[in-house]
């Protein structure tokens, strides 16, 4: 679970009814939760870049079963390597680094669950607690700030604290801003989502704010996908914040949202965790009608979903999913867990391999369509290496297929996780990840690919920023980021990492970049 974020503020408050009624895996039937909406007034205060909190907080991590996403634990026994493992990398790579300056700092929290969106003139960047707003130069524009601020006039938790795990999107379609996060009391027997949707393109102006009861069953690592019908959730549910029930997967009705309306959200359940929503780059739109997207890890498969939301008849709404076999894989660090080494300590880090990595990205091409997603995998049985394993797969809405895959790893003694990928509207793709070893801090590292590239083939590595200190005392390092690409030109990757200056505990920096491939206008 991760912890909010301070952002625009004019919002409208909304209180949501959940139905408490379980619901198998799909084929099911939908649930509703109603969310109105109120005003309050912007809030344009400058704030102040604030030092490393006095009272420091783990943001808690429910467990999930049979270590969290079902994944594929590969060929069995024995010796093995990945089988998607690329073995040359003969393209150096090609992006060019455009800017690249120091994030939101450390604010008393771990971990930072840093991720960022991109608008029209806009950069915003969201980590547990805070939010900050930059122009495309880098500059900040507004200092970090608690993201409850954004809930200002709601009342209530949202308004008052910050529960975490924070998502920021920018809906390209509708130029307007999209602010998620938890909150929760002490026992867990009130937990609710909070969205903020913007009433402009401007960051800094107003809201129309909504809050999602979720009665006692707490939704933890919530993730938000951009659709034309519908803001697509997924959530892992845990009831009172302990014993995991389901995966939670609802459709919020976009058009009531920026049209600053009460909204419905029709929800369905899945007993197999951690479902991933694919969000849209780009302007060019699936089909009129084409159902939301979800993608999850299973046994040496990706499953996709299908999800069909109709507002108006809830009832013909469908949720259902269809197996993409890849190549065999093992969860990172074994069980998905804690294996990344880190100079000078025996502390490691927590390689988040039991799940698919934010965000899964939607692009439609002349010919064809494409998702983009990655996870972490094991490189070979005889070592603990971990490496992000990217794939592509087309046709989402017909009978899909995997039309590129590898397991990047360009030496034996790098770690690289916490991955985010994406492609810019020539097909070009960027993949960002962190990078450690017993010999190299916690750094930021890229490769990436031209459209034109051999298939499942990846550039060398780029290195754009290292870090001088490794984390004591805490595994946890992520546990997310994100990609965005900038939607005025369409070709500008935006990309958010985690590093730190000096060793210790509570005090991560984060570093906003951006990169940018040749030929790309």
């Amino acid at each position: 679970m991760n912890q909010s974020m301070r952002t625009l503020v004019m919002v409208v408050a909304g209180v949501a009814v959940y139905s408490s009624a379980a619901l198998a895996d799909p084929p099911a039937q939908p649930r509703v939760m109603h969310a109105n909406a109120v005003a309050s007034p912007a809030n344009k205060r400058p704030g102040v870049i604030p030092d490393v909190a006095h009272e420091h907080m783990e943001i808690r991590k429910p467990e999930l079963p049979g270590g969290g996403g079902g994944g594929g634990r590969g060929g069995g026994g024995g010796s093995w390597t990945d089988a998607a493992l690329q073995t040359s990398y003969p393209a150096s790579f090609a992006a060019s680094l455009l800017t690249s300056t120091d994030g939101i700092p450390a604010d008393g929290v771990i971990p930072p669950d840093a991720n960022v969106a991109v608008g029209d003139t806009q950069v915003v960047e969201v980590v547990n607690t805070e939010y900050a707003v930059f122009d495309k130069t880098g500059t900040m524009l507004q200092a970090p700030q608690p993201i409850h601020t954004v809930f200002a006039g709601l009342g209530g938790m949202c308004e008052t604290q910050d529960g975490g795990d924070p998502v920021v999107l920018f809906d390209q379609l509708a130029h307007r801003w999209f602010v998620s996060q938890l909150e929760y009391n002490a026992d867990f027997s009130q937990n609710l989502l909070c969205t903020a949707v913007s009433t402009t393109a401007d960051a800094m102006g107003g809201y129309v704010l909504y809050e999602w009861d979720f009665g006692n069953n707490l939704p933890d690592y919530p993730k938000i996908g951009l659709w034309p019908d519908a803001y697509y959730f997924s959530a892992n549910m845990f009831w009172s914040g302990a014993i995991f029930l389901n995966a939670e997967a609802c459709a919020f009705d976009r058009t009531a949202m920026i049209n600053g309306q009460p909204a419905i959200g029709v929800c369905f359940s899945s007993s197999s965790p951690t479902l991933l929503p694919a969000s849209l780059d780009g302007s060019t739109l699936p089909n009129a009608g084409a159902p939301g997207l979800y993608l999850r890890n299973a046994s040496n498969a990706l499953a996709l979903y299908r999800f069909h939301v109709d507002f108006t008849n809830i009832n013909n709404s469908t949720f259902r999913s269809v197996s993409v076999p890849v190549q065999a894989f093992h969860l990172a660090c074994g069980n998905g867990g804690t294996c990344i080494p880190q100079p000078g300590t025996t502390q490691q880090l927590d390689s988040l391999g039991d799940r698919l990595m934010f965000r899964l990205s939607y692009r439609r091409f002349a010919t064809y369509e494409s998702l983009i997603v990655n996870h972490s995998v094991q490189v070979r049985s005889t070592s603990t290496q971990v490496a992000p394993r990217w794939y592509e797969i087309r046709n989402p809405f017909g009978t899909p297929s995997v039309a590129q895959q590898s397991t990047f790893a360009p030496d034996t003694t790098r770690y690289r996780w916490m991955g985010a990928v994406g492609q810019d509207k020539q097909g070009n793709l960027l993949l960002g990840y962190s990078a450690s070893s017993a010999s190299l801090f916690p750094s930021i590292g890229y490769a990436g690919r031209l459209a034109t590239d051999p298939v499942n083939q990846l550039s060398s590595e780029f290195l754009s920023f290292f870090g001088t200190g490794s984390q004591t005392g805490y595994a946890r390092w992520g546990d997310y980021t994100s990609m965005a690409v900038d939607p005025v030109d369409d070709c500008t990757f935006w990309f958010v990492g985690e590093y730190l200056v000096t060793t210790g505990s509570f005090n991560w920096h984060t570093r906003l970049e951006s990169l940018k491939f040749p030929g790309c206008q």
